[in-house]
């Protein structure tokens, strides 16, 4: 049976939803990926940009409010942005919490290529973390 895994930012739009895409399309064999936000927005062109760039689609996932999965048992519980942990410190629902915060890269403003730029750096900081975390076997191993 998979382990179900969600991950937490307060829009929904950018690193929770690049973290569910990668690990769906990575290691969807042993997890079911989930993401919602606290305070959503749409998710953001640049980070469906960058997913495309390794080969991962996400243009067909869509933002949605934690309230959606509030109840669902969980597995694990990833908050990526320290706004989205203090916003929702405890999950009844979860079987294991982690925070990880990683920088929101919709926070960028300047021209494209710099905004691109960090969108690529926090999806390799993102996939660098899920290949750590998740890649090294099944976590019930841990």
């Amino acid at each position: 049976m998979k382990k179900r895994v969600l991950f937490i930012c307060t829009h929904n739009s950018a690193r929770s939803q690049m973290a569910e895409g990668y690990l769906r399309a990575r290691y969807g064999d042993r997890y079911d990926a989930f993401s919602a936000g606290t305070d959503i927005s749409p998710i953001h062109p640049l980070a469906i940009a960058v997913m495309r760039e390794i080969g991962i689609d996400i243009s067909g996932q869509r933002a949605k409010p934690l309230s959606d999965l509030a109840g669902m048992e969980m597995d694990v519980v990833v908050t990526v942005c320290d706004s989205a942990k203090a916003a929702c410190p405890f999950f009844p629902w979860a079987k294991e919490t982690l925070h990880i915060a990683f920088p929101d890269p919709g926070g960028v403003a300047g021209p494209e290529e710099r905004m691109i730029g960090v969108f690529r750096s926090v999806r390799d900081q993102i996939t660098a973390l899920i290949d750590e975390y998740f890649g090294k076997g099944d976590i019930r191993d841990r």
